[in-house]
């Protein structure tokens, strides 16, 4: 059990630094504001890794730290941090051809720290854990992000993402968009409580053997 805590905690400092070093890096070569560069949900959800996993790391009896350490927090990083892998590599990668550090970072935000942290919650996240409700608390953070971009987007005329884009789009198609979006938030969150809840169970019969 403690070689276990002590894998968890240095895969976790190590991945915490990764996601930071990626998000400075961005930070370092963006050609955009820094509020623009801030309203990315890539940006956001990359933080949040960052932030979580160090706090977890080197100060786990805090507040932050306890709350960070839950399995629903950790499991709501999850969800966000593959949505952005998985909407990045299926929609968005095929819009331009980064170059340089540019590429670097790009596929560190978006490839290196998703599968890393979703590999990190399935080897050390505890299982059967979740409740089947979880998805309700996860996904208003994806909705707050939403709106903000709309609202903000409405008044500055700049959207993060194409399919945002209310300029381009119209409402209409923004609307779909979006609805596509948050339902692939609920699909990928009833997954990943599944998973967790399957695995539990299966860790509880391997017990009675």
């Amino acid at each position: 059990m403690k070689n276990f805590l002590t894998a968890k905690k240095m895969s976790g400092i190590l991945l915490g630094t990764l996601a930071w070093y990626a998000v400075i890096l961005q930070a370092c070569i963006t050609t955009e504001s820094y509020l623009n560069f801030l309203s990315y949900f890539t940006i956001w959800s990359n933080i949040i890794v960052a932030f979580s996993l160090t706090f977890y790391g080197i100060a786990p009896s805090t507040k932050l730290g306890k709350y960070f350490s839950s399995v629903n927090v950790q499991s709501a990083i999850a969800l966000y941090i593959f949505i952005v892998g998985l909407v990045y590599n299926l929609v968005l990668r095929g819009i331009w051809t980064p170059t340089g550090w540019q590429l670097l970072a790009d596929n560190l935000l978006h490839v290196a720290v998703p599968i890393l942290y979703l590999l990190y919650w399935i080897i050390f996240i505890p299982k059967g854990k979740l409740n089947w409700k979880s998805w309700i608390i996860w996904t208003i953070l994806p909705l707050a992000y939403l709106f903000y971009s709309l609202i903000r987007g409405h008044y500055t005329g700049w959207y993060p993402y194409p399919f945002l884009n209310v300029a381009k789009l119209g409402y209409n198609k923004v609307f779909i968009n979006t609805a596509l979006i948050v339902l692939a938030f609920i699909l990928i969150s009833l997954l990943l409580i599944m998973t967790n809840r399957f695995s539990g169970k299966n860790k509880t019969i391997e017990n009675y053997k």
